[in-house]
């Protein structure tokens, strides 16, 4: 991930033709919200999530054009698939200066966001925003897609990320319809998808974990999804986002062991030093710079050491 993209570790799903959960939303503590047009929203209703998505963007932009303290989770829109007939309505709708982002299901080629561009970029300049503003995060949801993963995700400039759509790629893959354990048999797309965001220096953003009851599986997959290289994870419900965003961040406890390992580091190289042994682990440059990468993203969620301060 780029250093200077911020961290997005906990995205949430609210359906956009429920008013009373867009309300709600804007409070979560989540990083990220997810206002759905796509799957979460029944083709009878799409009109009306527009109509009140757009009218809650345009209130957060009023909000913040007074410069008075206003803050919500970053607010991103999951429009419809790139060839659907509703996507030039849905960009309509959300383009515009409340809007944090969009996110885009159903990749399955780069050539697909060159074909959405022209168009965001048409109506960040009519409604007086710089073009380029708006980030994308495409969906990954078809073995054709996450083979392409890559290509995807540096299709575009615009892009910050990829989020795995994991109950449509199971069925594009003919997977049981329940999940087993972690979800042992998504343990490939997960890794794929991940190192394919890594390699372009974007975010990678799990799929969910449907089981709402079932908190100690979600701390297992949130977890599996971390160890595989996952920077964040797509939620369900307001109950999973303060685990998911616990698991994606370092601990205090992991900032300060990068600090003590920094600090060891540098007094060894003074003494003219490329290597040390410290507390029976062997250190050197690519250790060093993974202290420093904690420390950095540690910085960026306000996550300090514990000498003398505390975790926000």
């Amino acid at each position: 991930m780029n250093n200077q993209q911020k961290l997005l570790r906990s995205w949430i799903f609210v359906p956009g033709s429920r008013q009373s959960m867009i309300d709600k939303a804007l409070n979560f503590r989540a990083d990220a919200i997810m206002f759905d047009i796509e799957d979460g929203v029944a083709p009878d209703e799409k009109d009306a999530a527009r109509a009140q998505i757009a009218a809650m963007l345009d209130k957060c932009a009023a909000e913040i054009s007074t410069g008075e303290s206003f803050k919500t989770p970053a607010r991103y829109v999951r429009v419809n698939a790139i060839y659907s007939d509703r996507i030039k309505d849905d960009l309509s709708a959300a383009v515009r200066p409340g809007c944090d982002g969009l996110v885009l299901p159903k990749v399955d080629q780069a050539e697909e966001i060159a074909l959405l561009e022209a168009t965001i970029g048409a109506l960040e300049k009519g409604r007086g925003m710089a073009i380029g503003t708006l980030p994308l995060l495409p969906s990954i949801e078809s073995p054709i897609g996450l083979l392409n993963a890559y290509a995807i995700a540096k299709s575009s400039s615009r892009v910050i990320g990829l989020i795995l759509g994991v109950e449509d790629y199971c069925r594009g893959m003919g997977l049981p319809l329940r999940r087993e354990g972690e979800a042992r048999d998504l343990i490939y797309a997960r890794s794929a998808m991940a190192t394919a965001a890594a390699a372009a220096h974007v975010q990678a953003v799990d799929g969910i974990w449907p089981h709402l009851e079932d908190g100690e599986g979600l701390k297992r997959y949130a977890c599996q999804g971390r160890e595989l290289g996952m920077s964040g994870m797509s939620l369900l419900h307001p109950s999973q986002i303060e685990p998911v965003n616990a698991t994606f961040s370092p601990s205090t406890e992991d900032v300060q062991y990068a600090v003590e390992v920094l600090k060891a580091f540098e007094e060894a190289e003074a003494a003219g030093l490329g290597a040390i042994a410290f507390r029976g682990q062997f250190i050197d440059l690519a250790i060093i710079n993974r202290a420093r990468q904690t420390m950095a993203l540690g910085e960026m969620l306000g996550i300090t050491s514990n000498k003398g301060r505390k975790e926000s």
